[in-house]
């Protein structure tokens, strides 16, 4: 029998984006296949009869639904679909011990598990269901776009490859035998020092205070998690961050494996000027590449827009959000 854990969810309004007026929200929660219980926001549009098309969201890598997937749910539900902006397991108020962990299999389960959610949903149409992911989560969603064939449209915006950054450095910088040998050891050393102490050593969220000569990608991310832009109490990055060995399978996981034969239809987002644009030109590539599937893929970058900036807009409305209406409503006809 599925049983779900008891979550205590906060029941006020405490995101980092003002309540729509436009549509009906409430907290939900669904049970992934390894038992985990994730608590998600529901955005209903109102006034909506008959059965709706349906995206999940969630990301950035280490924030919460209270944070820029919940602004893109709202926005697209007052955009007439019914979306769900979920916190991933071990993070914010969904289950898992031990929390602030992550895993690419877990993850992505928890993707299909909002599908299923959505597709069992009396308000959802199960035939016209999408699915959007922010930063780390955007590989994550293309990942998943790659297993579940129920998806139909995918966005990935200002989109992480976890697997590659973690097993090659940024920019690939440390992209060596050795050096992923040090970072193993490391990790190896860390678990028994762990276990000694009793418990999980975190590795630190957005460093504060920031110090001036940190790079700017770092003051990118200090200028949404670290103030009231886009700080929140439960966000691993605005506060003490992912355990140190909490990414550690994704070393050994390459995530993007099998994406040119994803059929559905995929949106890469990604800024200009930001700091990982590399990694969405790069999955796109691949995508394509060699794909009897690449008449609707496309890539879509946004002039002058940094990685935060697809987070909340960064004050110049730089999310596209007419495109991804319009990408949703074509494929989710």
């Amino acid at each position: 029998m599925i049983r779900k854990e008891e979550l205590k969810l906060v029941t006020e309004w405490d995101k980092t984006f003002p309540k729509s007026d436009r549509v009906d929200h409430e907290k939900v929660t669904f049970v992934n296949r390894y038992g985990i219980t994730l608590a998600a926001d529901l955005y209903v549009p109102k006034n909506a009869e008959g059965k709706l098309p349906a995206i999940a969201v969630s990301g950035p890598f280490g924030a919460v639904k209270e944070q820029c997937s919940g602004l893109y749910a709202q926005t697209m539900a007052e955009r007439g679909f019914l979306t769900l902006a979920f916190d991933p397991s071990f993070t914010g108020e969904s289950g898992g011990n031990v929390r602030y962990m992550a895993s690419p299999d877990i993850n992505t389960e928890d993707f299909m598990a909002a599908v299923d959610f959505l597709s069992l949903h009396e308000k959802a149409d199960p035939d016209r269901i999408g699915i959007i992911g922010i930063c780390g989560w955007g590989g994550m969603a293309i990942n998943t776009a790659a297993l579940d064939t129920r998806i139909k449209a995918t966005v990935a915006s200002t989109m992480y490859d976890m697997t590659r950054v973690n097993a090659k450095g940024y920019f690939d910088s440390a992209d060596s035998e050795e050096a992923r040998y040090q970072a193993k050891a490391a990790m190896c050393a860390q678990r028994l020092a762990d276990l000694k102490a009793g418990e999980y050593k975190l590795g630190g969220g957005v460093v504060d205070p920031l110090p001036d000569d940190a790079p700017f990608f770092v003051k990118d991310y200090y200028d949404y998690y670290k103030t009231g832009r886009g700080y929140h109490a439960r966000s691993l990055n605005s506060n003490g961050g992912w355990n140190v060995i909490g990414c550690e399978s994704f070393i050994n996981q390459p995530i993007l494996q099998y994406s040119n034969e994803i059929r559905s239809a995929v949106l890469l987002i990604h800024g200009e000027k930001a700091h990982s644009c590399y990694f969405s030109r790069d999955a796109y590539a691949n995508m394509i590449k060699d794909s009897r599937y690449a008449d609707n893929k496309e890539l879509m970058i946004i002039p002058g827009a940094v990685h935060t900036d697809l987070y909340d807009g960064g004050g110049k409305n730089a999310i596209p959000f007419d495109k991804l209406e319009a990408f949703f409503r074509e494929y989710l006809k």
